[in-house]
């Protein structure tokens, strides 16, 4: 990935949009447990991303990549929790639920082209 990558600028600017809900939720809904939940899980897929970068292999590049789609995963349950409790409005929920459908669908489809260039090469 480079400087240029979709992937590092979206998983970057979801973390900052999650960090930014998190205040929202802290300050104004007075809400503690979940949004912590959130603050990690949102901020971890951009890390794991960055990570990835760094791998040591394919293998390892892969292996990174489906834990950030797996933090995504969980983010994505975080979110709709919130809204299902009314800690969000479901015109807040939608929009951030946007992006990170976005990030679900880049992780994916990067995941699964890797994945079979790695076993064209075996």
């Amino acid at each position: 990935m480079t400087d240029n990558s979709p992937l590092k600028n979206k998983s970057f600017a979801f973390a900052v949009r999650i960090i930014d809900l998190h205040k929202y939720l802290c300050s104004r809904q007075q809400e503690y447990i979940m949004s912590k939940q959130l603050l990690r899980s949102g901020t971890a897929i951009g890390a794991l991303v960055r990570e990835a970068e760094q791998a040591e292999s394919k293998a390892d590049f892969i292996h990174k990549l489906a834990i950030a789609l797996k933090e995504a995963n969980e983010t994505e349950y975080w979110i709709l929790l919130l809204c299902e409790t009314n800690y969000l409005t479901l015109q807040q929920g939608e929009s951030i639920l946007k992006d990170l459908k976005e990030l679900l669908k880049l992780l994916t489809t990067i995941v699964k082209t890797t994945k079979q260039k790695l076993n064209a090469k075996i």
